[in-house]
C-alpha cells in the first residue's frame, strides 16, 4: 500500500467539501489494522463532521481497493492538543493557547506573533521572545 498516494486521494476529496486533511496512518491497535483520518477545519471539527467524511470516504475506499487486508476505518480531529508541525500551521494559532519546549523550558501562553521562525508568546501580560532554534516543540494547549 502507497501511503503518500492514499493521502492525496483522501485530501482531494476531502478538500473540495471544506475540510483539511492533517494527517493518515495506518496502524495496528488490539489485533487490528486501522486507517486513521484525522481532519480539521477552521472552526473545528465534531462528530458529526466525523461522521460525514467516513460517509464520504468509506465508498471510495471500497472502489480505491488500497488496502487488501482486513481493516477499519477511523475517522477523527486531530485533537485539542494537536502538535504545531509547520510554519502555516503555527500562522492560524495566533491569538491561541499554546505550549511550547525548548531545551530549557516549558512554556503556554498566547501566541501573539511568528515572524522568521522566531515566537512571541504572551504569558501573564509579558511578551516573552523564542527564538527558533530553541523551539524543540508547539502544540495547541487548554487553558486552565
Amino acid at each position: 500500500m502507497d501511503l503518500s498516494r492514499l493521502q492525496n486521494l483522501i485530501e482531494e476529496q476531502i478538500r473540495i467539501r471544506g475540510y483539511e486533511l492533517y494527517g493518515i496512518e495506518y496502524v495496528l491497535e488490539r489485533k487490528t489494522q486501522i486507517l486513521r483520518v484525522m481532519i480539521d477545519k477552521p472552526d473545528g471539527i465534531d462528530i458529526d463532521d466525523c461522521v460525514a467524511v467516513s460517509d464520504i470516504l468509506n465508498p471510495l475506499l471500497d472502489e480505491w481497493d488500497p488496502i487488501t487486508e482486513e481493516y477499519s476505518l477511523e475517522v477523527s480531529s486531530p485533537g485539542a492538543e494537536r502538535k504545531l508541525r509547520n510554519a502555516e500551521e503555527i500562522r492560524r494559532a495566533i491569538g491561541k493557547f499554546v505550549h511550547v519546549e525548548t531545551y530549557e523550558q516549558k512554556l503556554e501562553g498566547e501566541l501573539v506573533a511568528f515572524q522568521d521562525g522566531n515566537l512571541t508568546i504572551k504569558i501573564r501580560n509579558k511578551n516573552i521572545e523564542i527564538a527558533s532554534p530553541d523551539i524543540q516543540m508547539i502544540r495547541m494547549a487548554i487553558k486552565m
